[in-house]
């Protein structure tokens, strides 16, 4: 009763839905393994609260050279807590705007901070809120920077891709991302490859700048993705078997059964 499997057209069906089940697969082994990616790196952020801090040079290399930063971490590094000691350079204070924390548009103020071997390592010191009525573009109050040695402990972010050049508004520089190959060429020395973002410095922070928030990773959204991709091959499956069961059972009893004829009836 299941011949007509073997001819032409059902074998047709039969490819297309093996094909169409194996992508569903794929996309969902996909989206699967997005979602190791982003759960690793919610991990790694919440290790970083706990973690002990070690020096810059063992995650951040040195190199580069002026206007050219030098090579940047492992992906895997990302949120490794790092120390440092150096002098922050406020006359070359980077101002990146469009920068989100609690609903609130504003800046995040990143500043160089000069290493004893000549280098500097970009550092997000932290959030300031936009000028009130300002608009996107108006420059906000920046709190005062340490003068002097300072000792910093954060955590190593990778370069931010995408934005515009850096430009410059009023002496000071302006981004919309923390690009490191972009930054760079406007400094007067080499810059590491990745930047910092501050957690802890001694001496203390001013209390204007707001800590910036870690942007967890939405892991769970994949993970979604993949169970579905990976339903969707089954039903896929499952659709074709019950087709062919159905050709195989040929009309419903209730079709192929005559109607009963009213008495009298011719």
């Amino acid at each position: 009763m299941y011949r007509f499997l073997l001819t032409p057209r059902w074998l047709g069906y039969l490819a297309l839905a093996l094909v169409a089940a194996a992508v569903m697969v794929l996309l969902g082994n996909w989206q699967h393994g997005r979602y190791e990616l982003r759960k690793d790196v919610n991990h790694r952020i919440d290790l970083a609260d706990t973690a002990a801090p070690v020096p810059l040079d063992t995650v951040v290399l040195p190199g580069g050279s002026k206007g050219v930063p030098g090579p940047g971490p492992q992906r895997s590094s990302e949120w490794t807590r790092v120390t440092m000691t150096g002098r922050y350079d406020p006359s070359n204070v980077v101002l990146v705007r469009g920068r989100t924390v609690d609903d609130k548009v504003g800046f995040e103020i990143v500043t160089p901070l000069l290493l004893s071997d000549g280098s500097a390592v970009l550092v997000d010191l932290g959030w300031v809120p936009a000028p009130a009525g300002g608009g996107a573009y108006a420059q906000p109050a920046i709190p005062p920077i340490p003068t002097g040695q300072a000792t910093v402990t954060g955590a190593v972010k990778l370069s931010e891709s995408g934005g515009k050049p850096v430009d410059r508004a009023d002496g000071k520089l302006e981004s919309r991302r923390v690009a490191v190959e972009r930054i760079a060429p406007e400094l007067p020395y080499p810059v590491r490859g990745a930047f910092v973002q501050l957690d802890t410095q001694v001496p203390a922070a001013d209390k204007g700048f707001a800590a910036v928030p870690p942007n967890y990773e939405n892991d769970w959204l994949n993970l979604g993705y993949t169970v579905q991709w990976w339903l969707f091959g089954l039903m896929t499956l499952f659709a074709f078997v019950w087709v062919a069961r159905r050709e195989a059972r040929g009309p419903e009893e209730s079709d192929s059964t005559p109607e009963p004829q009213l008495a009298g009836s011719a």
